[in-house]
């Protein structure tokens, strides 16, 4: 059993930032694919960033996310720049117990999830 809690979100203007924080339990951390999606209001939860070997970004948000990991802290990060109205969402981190060289995209594929935290942009 993996638990995830979010935190970090909040309120910010356009053009601010936001570091997001997954804290997961689990003693082979290092060994999970962890990911980061978001849903907004009336929409499906989509991918926005993965960490594997290699790290996955939706074209939304490449050039202004940074997902990074700690592995001596069992935490993920999400560094979000530049932030725009449409970023607006629960975010949800994921935690995904196949290791890959290439993290998926797909909610799917993830076996373990947090509880969201909330990301609100205003313009």
């Amino acid at each position: 059993q993996v638990q995830l809690v979010e935190s970090g979100g909040g309120l910010v203007q356009a053009g601010g930032s936001l570091r997001l924080s997954c804290a997961a339990s689990g003693r082979t951390f290092s060994n999970y694919v962890m990911g980061w999606f978001r849903q907004a209001p009336g929409k499906e939860r989509e991918f926005v960033a993965a960490n594997a070997v290699i790290a996955a970004y939706t074209d939304s948000v490449k050039g202004r996310f940074t997902i990074s990991r700690d592995n001596a802290k069992n935490t993920v990060y999400l560094q979000m720049n530049n932030l725009r109205p449409e970023d607006t969402a629960v975010y949800y981190c994921a935690a995904d117990l196949r290791w890959a060289h290439v993290p998926s995209n797909r909610a799917e594929q993830y076996d373990y999830w947090g509880q969201g935290t909330q990301v609100t942009v205003s313009s």
